[in-house]
């Protein structure tokens, strides 16, 4: 097979879980072929630079192989050649690490365990120990 649709090899080297997603990719022009933005009917060929947008980097990948049916994760490998610079690594290294991935336990909203702690110490606090008797003058 000397070319193949480009939603179908996006879908079929498992760059994405469904050809849909692949089309719908394409139609919000997170796909790029030969830096020229590609609908999913775009006919690709051996030997061109597929580039997909994920945010928060672009994967770039040669068409090592033009196929239209998925194989299996072992063979993808002489499909397609990852050719991603290091340097949007970097940026996805740095995402992770600033980015609220790895966030500490205990920041940021507070957990059912959390919440209900908070709602048994506020009972206690303010509502427990009410006095009605208050000494008005």
């Amino acid at each position: 097979m000397a070319e193949a649709r480009l939603d179908k090899w996006l879908w079929a080297v498992r760059i994405f879980k469904t050809r849909s997603i692949a089309a719908d990719a394409c139609k919000k022009n997170r796909i790029s072929v030969n830096n020229a933005p590609a609908k999913p009917s775009k006919v690709i060929k051996e030997g061109d630079i597929v580039s997909v947008r994920k945010p928060p980097i672009t994967y770039s990948f040669e068409v090592l192989k033009t196929i239209d049916k998925r194989v299996g994760a072992k063979l993808v490998d002489e499909m397609r050649k990852n050719v991603t610079p290091a340097s949007e690594y970097e940026l996805l290294e740095s995402a992770r690490i600033g980015g609220f991935i790895d966030r500490a336990k205990g920041t940021g909203r507070p957990t059912k365990k959390d919440r209900r702690q908070i709602e048994d110490f506020s009972e206690l606090t303010f509502f427990g120990d009410f006095d009605e008797d208050w000494d008005e003058e």
